[in-house]
């Protein structure tokens, strides 16, 4: 796994790795909201990763799309890669509910992020763990970095 820069690594915990990206989950429980993180060194644009990459990532943002739409059932899922805070390349992943804290508008310093409690995190985990079994997803391979 690639280093995580110093602002990822304080608002993330890691969950997993794909074949290229890491996968976070940003703890903030107002919003199903996880982050893949390329496994590259000094990369903060989409289009500087090798054509293979970017269709890796393509495929890893894709198959976690379908996961979190079966999983969460979200209204709409918000894809985005901006790096203006963390220049890192990181695509978030947010399942977006009309009923969330600040919809329609962007989650953006919106509201006060809400830690997980552990409870939360474990059950997070589990539920992907079991879609991504059900779903064939062979190159996933789970960390066990749950907080106390």
């Amino acid at each position: 796994m690639t280093a995580l820069h110093p602002q990822l690594e304080k608002d993330c915990i890691v969950l997993g790795e794909f074949s290229l990206c890491s996968l976070l989950l940003l703890n903030d429980a107002n919003y199903p909201w996880f982050i893949l993180l390329p496994n590259r060194e000094d990369i903060s644009e989409i289009h500087q990763l090798s054509t293979e990459d970017q269709q890796q990532l393509m495929a890893e943002s894709m198959f976690f799309s379908h996961c979190l739409e079966q999983v969460f059932q979200p209204d709409k899922i918000n894809i985005a890669a901006l790096g203006n805070v963390v220049p890192q390349l990181h695509i978030h992943h947010i399942a977006r509910f009309t009923t969330d804290a600040c919809w329609p508008a962007p989650v953006w310093g919106a509201v006060t992020a809400v830690p997980y409690q552990k409870k939360q995190i474990v059950t997070i985990k589990n539920q992907l763990l079991k879609w991504f079994e059900d779903n064939n997803a062979q190159d996933f391979h789970p960390l066990d970095q749950t907080p106390d």
